[in-house]
């Protein structure tokens, strides 16, 4: 629902732009209005149901402890892939559609390259990721590495993405929060 209503409030932000009449512009400005009050209650009650159930909460304070990611993010995560934290690493990274699958055929082969998975998961994670090769040292050495290494910064960026999703899945799966390694 939540992500229904950014979208509807991404399409109401764009058509503010084009308007000129000023009764079509009050009507937007009152649906943008509306709009945000409709998220705003979506993040109030998820929250709610986060406190009210320990496990959850757990979960949600583990996703929350690791650079990067928000609580928006942390939602995303807990609805869209609920397994996480019941999966091996490999698995929890294809599901999310983030795990390289290589293209061969006898002899010949190709580049690898991600694919199917979660769509929402994947673009859940990717201003998270850009975040935490900025914040999170251990994904920023990693980072580092992978351009210092000559891979492209798309690529990189999604390394960063796989390695979120198997830090999150690690974490839920011991049970703990984020904590940084040590030097």
């Amino acid at each position: 629902a939540r992500q229904a209503l950014v979208k509807s409030r991404t399409a109401a932000k764009n058509r503010a732009k084009k308007l000129t009449l000023p009764i079509l512009k009050r009507h937007n400005a009152e649906q943008l209005r509306q709009i945000e009050r409709q998220i705003g209650a979506i993040e109030t009650e998820s929250m709610a149901l986060v406190k009210t159930d320990p496990d959850l909460a757990h979960r949600f304070a583990s996703l929350v402890s690791i650079p990067g990611i928000s609580a928006n993010t942390a939602f995303a995560l807990l609805i869209d892939m609920p397994e996480l934290g019941a999966l091996e690493n490999g698995q929890a990274a294809s599901l999310a559609g983030l795990a390289p699958v290589a293209r061969q055929s006898g002899n010949w082969t190709g580049r690898a390259f991600i694919r199917g998975g979660r769509a929402n998961v994947r673009q859940a994670l990717y201003m998270p990721a850009l975040v935490a090769m900025r914040f999170n040292p251990d994904l920023k050495a990693k980072y580092d590495q992978l351009i210092a290494a000559g891979k492209p910064a798309k690529k990189a960026i999604t390394a960063i993405m796989r390695k979120l999703v198997v830090l999150a899945n690690a974490l839920l799966r011991d049970g703990r929060n984020w904590t940084p390694s040590l030097p």
